[in-house]
């Protein structure tokens, strides 16, 4: 038998192996995403990074605090890597350099550097470009889009064919557009029917990309990397009012399966919401932070301006943070509550 006896010690993880680990589970979803899309994903990965690290290194040097302590965090590789993931992948070149110079620059570094940003900085730098470049921001490929490497260069470094011939609307967008100017007559399973758009859950393609990113969060989870809280929480809060709306008028509201294997579900409940520096700290705070964050988002995407709501509900959620954590904490050890 075995027996668990003092001292006991808290595990020893770095912020860099916390990092590290992070970037290995978001492996399974860009493989998927080269398969379907093809390696225009690596290029954006490759440049947010550089320019992440660059930005980090440079605002690290302003404020005379050392580069090899913190550039080596992975932090900034984080960031960088969510930014590629979130935004267009044949979308211009410099738009992810807008992107990451917000994120690193303003979300990061002007509140303190890494522990101290209120905001998810990623998120930030999403919401600052969706608000600034809708239209460049809205031109996703379709799935299988039949283009070779040369010209995915071309299309993101400005020398190619109009990205607008070879962009489509994402799944979210398409089904909303749809209901939306169906005025009551179109119904979910006809949008549905749509087999150019649509696969058997969610958006062609993309529902096996949510996938992957459902198999790297739950490999994070099972390596004790984040608690159950957020992410259970924020598919719940999707699961809850996708599913009364859809138990209510199936015609006009798709089901949970849909929301969650589509738009930014799986990553946001794994990786975005999880961040735990922006988050909340408590595991009651965790619960709400979570199930409100799923709420908004769902909100957002169905009745807002916005194909996706991830990005905007996390960032409402951060600023209510030190309040959820306020009314949350746990009674002081040998304190009675209320006193």
């Amino acid at each position: 038998m075995n027996f668990t006896t003092p001292p006991y010690l808290s595990q020893n993880i770095s912020v860099q192996r916390v990092m590290l680990r992070v970037l290995v589970a978001l492996l399974p979803g860009i493989a998927v995403y080269v398969w379907l899309i093809g390696p225009a994903i690596l290029v954006q990965i490759g440049l947010a990074t550089l320019v992440c690290l660059l930005a980090e290194a440079a605002m690290l040097k302003v404020l005379k605090k050392p580069l090899a302590l913190f550039l080596g965090d992975g932090s900034a590789i984080v960031t960088a890597w969510l930014i590629a993931l979130s935004f267009p992948p044949l979308g211009p070149w410099w738009l992810i350099v807008v992107g990451c110079l917000f994120a690193i620059v303003i979300a990061k570094h002007l509140y303190g550097g890494l522990g101290q940003n209120p905001f998810n900085p990623a998120m930030v730098a999403f919401a600052i470009c969706i608000v600034s470049f809708p239209a460049l921001m809205s031109q996703w490929p379709p799935v299988g889009l039949k283009t070779g490497f040369a010209d995915q260069l071309a299309l993101i470094f400005g020398h190619g064919p109009l990205l607008d011939a070879m962009s489509s609307a994402t799944p979210l967008d398409a089904m909303k557009t749809a209901l939306k100017l169906g005025e009551g007559q179109a119904t979910v399973a006809a949008v549905l029917s749509d087999a150019s758009t649509f696969g058997r859950v969610a958006g062609r393609g993309w529902e096996w990309v949510s996938a992957a990113y459902l198999v790297g969060g739950l490999w994070l989870w099972q390596r004790k990397v984040i608690g159950w809280q957020l992410p259970m929480s924020f598919i719940a809060g999707i699961v809850l009012v996708s599913g009364g709306l859809w138990l209510w008028n199936p015609g006009q509201f798709a089901s949970p399966l849909f929301h969650l294997f589509s738009g930014a579900s799986m990553l946001g409940a794994f990786f975005i919401v999880t961040d735990p520096v922006s988050g909340c700290t408590t595991p009651r705070g965790k619960l709400i932070f979570g199930l409100a964050a799923g709420v908004i988002a769902y909100l957002i995407r169905v009745f807002g301006g916005y194909p996706d709501g991830v990005a905007f509900a996390v960032l409402l959620l951060n600023l209510c943070v030190p309040l959820i954590d306020l009314y949350t904490q746990p009674p002081i050890f040998g304190m009675k509550d209320g006193k």
